[in-house]
Protein backbone atom coordinates (compact mmCIF):
# COMPACT_ATOMS: atom_id res chain seq x y z
CA UNK A 1 0.00 0.00 0.00
CA UNK A 2 1.44 3.34 -0.97
CA UNK A 3 1.64 6.41 1.21
CA UNK A 4 -0.98 8.14 -0.96
CA UNK A 5 -3.38 5.24 -0.51
CA UNK A 6 -2.92 5.34 3.29
CA UNK A 7 -3.56 9.08 3.28
CA UNK A 8 -6.67 8.59 1.13
CA UNK A 9 -8.01 5.95 3.52
CA UNK A 10 -7.36 8.17 6.56
CA UNK A 11 -9.08 11.10 4.85
CA UNK A 12 -12.05 8.88 3.95
CA UNK A 13 -12.34 7.56 7.50
CA UNK A 14 -12.16 11.10 8.91
CA UNK A 15 -14.86 12.22 6.48
CA UNK A 16 -17.13 9.35 7.55
CA UNK A 17 -16.52 10.14 11.25
CA UNK A 18 -17.27 13.83 10.63
CA UNK A 19 -20.48 12.91 8.80
CA UNK A 20 -21.60 10.62 11.63
CA UNK A 21 -20.85 13.29 14.26
CA UNK A 22 -22.75 15.89 12.22
CA UNK A 23 -25.71 13.52 11.80
CA UNK A 24 -25.84 12.73 15.53
CA UNK A 25 -25.63 16.43 16.42
CA UNK A 26 -28.46 17.21 14.00
CA UNK A 27 -30.61 14.40 15.43
CA UNK A 28 -29.94 15.61 18.99
CA UNK A 29 -30.97 19.14 18.04
CA UNK A 30 -34.09 17.93 16.25
CA UNK A 31 -35.14 15.74 19.20
CA UNK A 32 -34.68 18.57 21.70
CA UNK A 33 -36.45 21.08 19.43
CA UNK A 34 -39.39 18.67 19.09
CA UNK A 35 -39.45 17.96 22.83
CA UNK A 36 -39.14 21.53 24.11
CA UNK A 37 -40.75 23.52 21.30
CA UNK A 38 -40.58 27.27 21.98
CA UNK A 39 -38.54 26.63 25.12
CA UNK A 40 -35.74 25.23 22.94
CA UNK A 41 -35.60 28.45 20.93
CA UNK A 42 -35.62 30.51 24.12
CA UNK A 43 -32.75 28.49 25.62
CA UNK A 44 -30.69 28.72 22.43
CA UNK A 45 -31.17 32.47 22.20
CA UNK A 46 -30.03 32.86 25.80
CA UNK A 47 -27.06 30.48 25.83
CA UNK A 48 -26.20 29.35 22.30
CA UNK A 49 -27.04 25.94 20.89
CA UNK A 50 -24.34 23.78 22.46
CA UNK A 51 -24.79 25.09 26.00
CA UNK A 52 -28.58 25.21 25.66
CA UNK A 53 -28.82 21.64 24.40
CA UNK A 54 -26.60 20.38 27.17
CA UNK A 55 -28.69 22.27 29.74
CA UNK A 56 -31.97 20.95 28.29
CA UNK A 57 -30.72 17.36 28.31
CA UNK A 58 -29.60 17.75 31.92
CA UNK A 59 -32.99 19.24 32.79
CA UNK A 60 -34.77 16.40 31.04
CA UNK A 61 -32.76 13.80 33.00
CA UNK A 62 -33.54 15.60 36.29
CA UNK A 63 -37.28 15.79 35.64
CA UNK A 64 -37.39 12.16 34.52
CA UNK A 65 -36.26 11.24 38.05
CA UNK A 66 -39.31 12.93 39.58
CA UNK A 67 -42.38 10.92 40.40
CA UNK A 68 -44.75 12.93 38.19
CA UNK A 69 -48.21 11.52 38.61
CA UNK A 70 -51.76 12.15 37.56
CA UNK A 71 -54.11 13.89 39.93
CA UNK A 72 -56.66 11.76 41.70
CA UNK A 73 -60.12 12.59 40.32
CA UNK A 74 -61.24 14.04 43.66
CA UNK A 75 -58.14 16.26 43.86
CA UNK A 76 -58.62 17.35 40.26
CA UNK A 77 -62.24 18.30 40.95
CA UNK A 78 -61.22 20.20 44.10
CA UNK A 79 -58.52 22.16 42.23
CA UNK A 80 -60.91 23.00 39.40
CA UNK A 81 -63.43 24.28 41.95
CA UNK A 82 -60.74 26.32 43.70
CA UNK A 83 -59.71 27.81 40.35
CA UNK A 84 -63.29 28.86 39.68
CA UNK A 85 -63.35 30.59 43.07
CA UNK A 86 -60.08 32.41 42.27
CA UNK A 87 -61.55 33.62 38.99
CA UNK A 88 -64.76 34.74 40.69
CA UNK A 89 -62.74 36.56 43.34
CA UNK A 90 -60.97 38.55 40.62
CA UNK A 91 -64.06 40.67 40.01
CA UNK A 92 -64.06 42.08 43.56
CA UNK A 93 -60.39 41.67 44.47
CA UNK A 94 -58.05 41.49 41.45
CA UNK A 95 -55.01 42.32 43.62
CA UNK A 96 -55.32 39.16 45.72
CA UNK A 97 -56.73 36.88 43.01
CA UNK A 98 -53.43 36.72 41.13
CA UNK A 99 -51.57 35.72 44.29
CA UNK A 100 -54.20 33.08 45.00
CA UNK A 101 -53.83 31.75 41.45
CA UNK A 102 -50.06 31.54 41.87
CA UNK A 103 -50.42 29.66 45.17
CA UNK A 104 -52.97 27.27 43.64
CA UNK A 105 -50.61 26.51 40.76
CA UNK A 106 -47.93 25.68 43.32
CA UNK A 107 -50.30 23.28 45.08
CA UNK A 108 -51.21 21.55 41.82
CA UNK A 109 -47.54 21.25 40.85
CA UNK A 110 -46.70 19.72 44.22
CA UNK A 111 -49.65 17.33 43.99
CA UNK A 112 -48.44 16.22 40.55
CA UNK A 113 -44.93 15.56 41.92
CA UNK A 114 -43.00 18.62 40.80
CA UNK A 115 -40.74 20.07 43.45
CA UNK A 116 -41.97 23.49 44.45
CA UNK A 117 -38.76 25.47 44.61
CA UNK A 118 -37.97 28.90 43.26
CA UNK A 119 -39.83 30.14 40.20
CA UNK A 120 -36.99 29.54 37.73
CA UNK A 121 -36.63 25.89 38.72
CA UNK A 122 -40.39 25.42 38.59
CA UNK A 123 -40.54 26.93 35.11
CA UNK A 124 -37.57 24.86 33.93
CA UNK A 125 -39.01 21.64 35.35
CA UNK A 126 -42.44 22.29 33.87
CA UNK A 127 -40.93 23.05 30.46
CA UNK A 128 -39.95 19.39 30.06
CA UNK A 129 -43.54 18.09 30.04
CA UNK A 130 -45.45 21.28 29.25
CA UNK A 131 -43.34 23.15 26.69
CA UNK A 132 -46.22 24.78 24.87
CA UNK A 133 -47.65 26.61 27.89
CA UNK A 134 -44.55 27.42 29.92
CA UNK A 135 -44.32 30.89 28.37
CA UNK A 136 -47.76 31.59 29.81
CA UNK A 137 -46.44 30.74 33.26
CA UNK A 138 -43.43 33.01 32.75
CA UNK A 139 -45.63 35.87 31.47
CA UNK A 140 -48.06 35.52 34.36
CA UNK A 141 -45.22 35.48 36.86
CA UNK A 142 -43.65 38.57 35.31
CA UNK A 143 -46.92 40.44 35.76
CA UNK A 144 -47.28 39.16 39.33
CA UNK A 145 -43.79 40.46 40.14
CA UNK A 146 -44.63 43.83 38.57
CA UNK A 147 -47.83 43.85 40.65
CA UNK A 148 -45.87 43.18 43.86
CA UNK A 149 -43.78 46.24 42.98
CA UNK A 150 -46.94 48.30 42.47
CA UNK A 151 -46.57 48.57 38.68
CA UNK A 152 -49.37 46.40 37.24
CA UNK A 153 -52.76 47.60 36.09
CA UNK A 154 -56.00 45.71 36.59
CA UNK A 155 -55.91 44.75 32.91
CA UNK A 156 -52.40 43.33 33.35
CA UNK A 157 -53.61 41.36 36.37
CA UNK A 158 -56.42 39.98 34.21
CA UNK A 159 -53.81 38.95 31.63
CA UNK A 160 -51.74 37.28 34.37
CA UNK A 161 -54.77 35.22 35.38
CA UNK A 162 -55.32 34.22 31.75
CA UNK A 163 -51.67 33.17 31.45
CA UNK A 164 -51.86 31.19 34.67
CA UNK A 165 -55.06 29.56 33.45
CA UNK A 166 -53.27 28.08 30.43
CA UNK A 167 -50.82 26.22 32.67
CA UNK A 168 -53.49 25.30 35.21
CA UNK A 169 -55.68 23.77 32.49
CA UNK A 170 -52.81 21.66 31.22
CA UNK A 171 -51.73 20.53 34.69
CA UNK A 172 -55.21 19.27 35.57
CA UNK A 173 -56.05 17.85 32.12
CA UNK A 174 -54.82 14.26 32.04
CA UNK A 175 -55.43 13.86 28.31
CA UNK A 176 -52.87 16.58 27.61
CA UNK A 177 -50.40 15.04 30.01
CA UNK A 178 -50.80 11.62 28.47
CA UNK A 179 -50.33 13.04 24.96
CA UNK A 180 -47.14 14.81 25.99
CA UNK A 181 -45.78 11.72 27.75
CA UNK A 182 -46.41 9.44 24.77
CA UNK A 183 -44.71 11.79 22.30
CA UNK A 184 -41.29 11.08 23.76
Amino acid sequence: MTQNQVIAIIVAVLAVVAAVVFYLKTQRSRRLRDRFGPEYDRAVSEAGSIRAESRLEKLERRVNKYNIRALEPSARDRYVQEWRQVQARFVDDPNNAVGAADRLLGEVMAARGYPVADFEQQADDLSVNHPLVIEHYRAGHTIAVRHAQGHATTEELRQALIHYRALFDELVDERTRAAVATRY
